[in-house]
């Protein structure tokens, strides 16, 4: 029977010390989440360590991600991260009943881990981002030590005093039997200088138990205590850092688009065509994709945000701010954009009518002039809120194509996710060399001096969109009907335009598809091919060949380093 007590008290304990590992790793993350709200959201450690990982994760992991989980890639993310930290802390507790002091060292080196992810992200303010990270892990690692503390402490039981005997001086006294048990006791006492509980409880002087040599009740009151007030601390973070959301939303709500001075030229009615699982021409803003290393969307109050423009051949540096930009001529366009992490056949393409000042007219403000005219800087390096930097070349921006910076998405501002309240479009090139989502600096440079984020990590300084298409419907594994199927889809070359898109079933001859009205050369553009199926398993190809006669190659190529190539295909079986 003592053996099975003292193996249930120590599996009792080892749970306890684990379960004390995973409430000091909450208090953490608590904790630092309250003391973020007193420096930047972007600083809590969970932001800041997934920002890192995100920094030095290599170009075909996060190719990997976005390919399998799409837009929920942040999400697995911190989902991952949460989890890793969960099973640390349990494992911190484990090693804090035997150790106590080491446990809650470990406790302090995630601390430090977080620091120091906090300080070196792109977007750090400076030492106070690391602050968050330091006070949760100093006050996770005093709430194990205390938790362990008790889990290692005999609990003493007291029992009713005894009153003092008249006896004779030269009488000599008996043995007593808590004399007879004073090895056990000192062996007791013996453990809990050494923080180790004893194996088994003993017998006080009244014959009472103690219930396995730990303060069990303590533990409880202790666990509970710590687990209402990391809550309570938690909530209030999250309600303070939500502060900086709901002014950006205000200021949002707030904006009334003015009247382009040059509106976008309506979408032909030719341009849509009306078959089944074939997706609209312009993509709706809920519906457009997302592709950024933001783990938190960076939520910017219009009122505050200004534009700085500077660096070579910059005459005069610029600044604005939101209204400015409102009150200068706005221009409006039709343009469809493509991320460079979208794979042949991928749905990260999507089509909008965007509003803003032209770049070119900044620029020129500025007095930039581009390199075919003299100018010293090639590259155009813009910097997010969130420290995300982009390389453009100046070339391209200044070539008469519609670069703008946008204020606006489909008639509305720019929704948060999408760049609230600026970011930069160019026509013709992949997101990661133009599209920078909330823009606060311009920065005129070369591409021999300085290289952006993306070009850090092995991908190309310059990348033009591909001519690309794809096959929309019928979907991959479908079961059509024998007889006429309308195969229709989407294809795209923007700056070039779309000339032709062709159809191949199986090893037959390539066939012409139906072209709708091309709306611009920086618009996709929709394509249909009626198809007379037969009984069997068939393989559908597509192709396009853009306005300068450049057909689509068939050689296949990965994403990086500078957008997929290849033919889109679907395998049907007809009935």
């Amino acid at each position: 029977m003592t053996a099975v007590r003292i193996t249930r008290t120590a599996l009792t304990r080892g749970t306890l010390a684990a379960l004390s590992g995973l409430l000091a790793g909450f208090a953490s993350l608590a904790v630092a989440e309250l003391a973020s709200a007193a420096v930047r959201p972007e600083a809590s450690p969970v932001t800041a360590v997934g920002g890192a990982a995100v920094d030095r994760t290599p170009a075909g992991v996060k190719d990997w991600a976005i390919r399998n989980f799409g837009e929920d890639d942040k999400l697995v993310l911190q989902l991952g991260i949460v989890v890793t930290l969960a099973l640390f802390a349990l494992l911190v507790g484990l090693l804090a009943l035997r150790h106590r002091r080491a446990g809650s060292a470990a406790v302090l080196v995630f601390g430090v881990v977080g620091t120091a992810a906090a300080v070196s992200r792109p977007d750090s303010t400076g030492p106070a981002d690391g602050l968050p990270s330091l006070l949760g892990a100093v006050v996770g690692a005093a709430l194990l030590y205390a938790l362990i503390g008790r889990l290692t402490r005999p609990r003493r039981i007291a029992g009713p005093e005894k009153a003092p005997q008249q006896k004779d001086e030269n009488e000599e006294a008996p043995q007593r039997e808590d004399e007879i048990e004073e090895a056990p006791q000192r062996e007791d006492e013996k453990a809990e200088v050494d923080g180790q509980a004893p194996e088994q409880g003993g017998e006080r002087e009244n014959g009472q138990e103690d219930e396995g040599g730990w303060d069990r009740r303590g533990f409880l009151i202790a666990a509970t205590a710590a687990a209402a007030a990391s809550t309570a601390a938690g909530a209030a973070g999250r309600a303070l850092n939500g502060r900086s959301g709901r002014n950006a939303a205000a200021s949002r709500a707030a904006v009334t688009l003015p009247a382009p001075a040059s509106p976008a030229r309506p979408i032909p009615a030719g341009a849509r065509l009306r078959v089944p699982g074939l997706g609209p021409f312009t993509t709706p803003n809920d519906a457009f994709y997302r592709v950024d290393t933001a783990l938190v969307v960076p939520k910017v109050d219009a009122d505050s945000w200004r534009l700085r423009i500077h660096g070579q051949g910059v005459r005069q540096d610029l600044e604005f701010t939101y209204r400015e930009l409102l009150a200068r001529p706005l221009t409006e366009r039709e343009i469809t954009l493509t991320c460079v992490s979208n794979e042949v056949g991928g749905p990260y393409v999507g089509h909008a009518r965007w509003i803003g000042v032209l770049l070119s007219d900044l620029l020129r403000e500025a007095g930039v002039k581009p390199p075919s005219r003299g100018g010293p800087a090639d590259q155009l390096v813009a910097r997010s809120v969130d420290g995300m930097t982009l390389g453009t070349p100046v070339e391209a921006v200044m070539d008469g194509r519609d670069a703008m910076l946008a204020v606006g998405m489909n008639g509305e501002p720019l929704p948060l996710v999408h760049g609230f309240p600026v970011r930069m479009i160019v026509p013709g090139l992949y997101g990661y060399v133009s599209a920078c989502k909330w823009i606060e600096d311009i920065e005129l440079t070369t591409f021999a001096a300085y290289d952006p984020y993306w070009v850090k990590r092995s991908w190309a300084r310059e990348a033009p969109v591909k001519t690309q298409s794809r096959i929309d419907t019928p979907k991959p594994f479908g079961r059509p009907e024998a007889g006429t199927v309308m195969v229709a889809g989407v294809a795209w070359a923007q700056h070039r335009g779309v000339e032709k898109v062709e159809i191949r079933v199986d090893d037959g001859p390539w066939r012409p598809a139906q072209l709708a009205e091309q709306a611009t050369v920086d618009t996709w553009r929709q394509w249909s091919y009626p198809w007379q199926a037969t009984p069997g398993g068939h393989t559908l190809t597509v192709r396009a060949t853009d306005g300068t006669g450049e057909v689509q190659t068939e050689k296949r190529t990965k994403t990086v380093p500078d957008g997929a190539s290849g033919r889109h295909s679907v395998v049907v079986t007809v009935d």
